[in-house]
């Protein structure tokens, strides 16, 4: 979330709307999740409910990834170079005057900053950031990698990111004062947010504490029993479709879901690895989108693109995705 700002300022400066530097980061990492490899929070657990390894099924899981990946791309950049040459055709014009005072670079009279080395070690420390990040999350063990497995969650996260925000303030020359106060204000920007967070979260307390998903579940253990492989890992997909509504977080659906899914491939003939892809595919597809979501709900506010333009834009990228997961799933189901 907190990129949001940095990309669409740099977006808008270079021609483009709000609505193309939310895209970059909410399908990036969106497609991203949806052919996910190794990811612990979502690939990594559900491989663990399911009784597999995380590299079952990973050819499949690539194709949806660089495949997917290549298709968003060039969705957004068709988008963003119709934008670019005429404004008057996007999907947020209507905002545009409200966005360009909002997000620029300028707008409190800044001049023009030169990039210096200090600046470039800070880039530096900042993208190492990310790779510390890469390297505690992964579960090199599970991928046979005999590299030390460090078994992050949340808290170790969070913890690295603070240590580097901090050692990045010493460097670029912030005292306590002026380190604290920019936290702060960086913290302030973001509650609104985390209100949005809270009442997408409510929707879903809502949806279980009703027996609404275990209901739903109930109807997909009795509609899976008897058919083909290749039928069920389409089945299979589209049941998910609905359970990442009721449970948009990846790694509680794939923890309520996943003990009672993964063995019914058992008697459909089918590799459980296939109910991986298409739990994965189909939490990472709805979380593009669910209105339950706090990646979206909060990306979408930071932006200050509203949600319904949002869906009118996004929902043709939404079709193709889907159509792209379904025929790598029954190709999968014939290997």
């Amino acid at each position: 979330l907190a990129f949001y700002v940095l990309i669409i300022t740099v977006m808008i400066a270079a021609g483009y709307d709000a609505l193309t530097g939310a895209s970059v980061i909410l399908l990036g990492a969106g497609i991203g999740v949806l052919g996910s490899t190794v990811n612990p929070f979502a690939t990594g657990i559900a491989s663990d409910f399911a009784g597999t390894s995380l590299d079952d099924g990973l050819v499949l899981r690539l194709v949806l990834l660089v495949v997917g990946l290549v298709i968003g791309i060039a969705f957004v950049l068709r988008y963003a170079e119709r934008v670019r040459k005429d404004p008057s055709r996007s999907a947020v014009a209507s905002l545009r005057m409200e966005h360009l005072a909002h997000f620029s670079a300028t707008a409190d009279g800044a001049a023009e900053v030169e990039l210096t080395g200090r600046h470039k070690v800070i880039l530096g420390l900042f993208g190492l950031a990310f790779l510390v990040m890469i390297y505690g999350v992964i579960p090199w063990e599970d991928l046979g990698i005999e590299i030390t497995t460090l078994w992050w969650w949340f808290p170790e996260m969070t913890a690295s990111f603070l240590f580097f925000a901090i050692v990045i303030g010493l460097i670029g020359g912030m005292r306590e004062g002026e380190l604290t106060s920019t936290f702060v204000d960086g913290a302030r920007d973001l509650l609104g947010v985390a209100l949005i967070i809270g009442i997408a979260r409510g929707i879903t307390v809502i949806m279980n504490n009703g027996q609404i998903t275990d209901t739903v579940l109930h109807w997909a253990e009795e509609a899976l029993g008897d058919v083909g492989e290749a039928a069920f890992a389409v089945v299979m997909y589209l049941l998910f479709l609905p359970l990442s509504f009721l449970i948009p977080s990846s790694s509680g659906l794939a923890t309520v879901s996943m003990p009672i899914m993964a063995p019914l491939a058992d008697f459909a003939g089918a590799d459980r690895s296939l109910v991986v892809t298409a739990y994965q595919s189909a939490s990472g597809l709805l979380n593009l989108v669910t209105p339950t979501s706090a990646v979206v709900m909060g990306g979408l506010a930071i932006a200050r693109v509203p949600y319904g333009k949002y869906l009118r834009f996004v929902w043709p990228l939404l079709a193709v995705l889907a159509g792209l997961t379904i025929v790598v799933l029954v190709v999968g189901a014939f290997l």
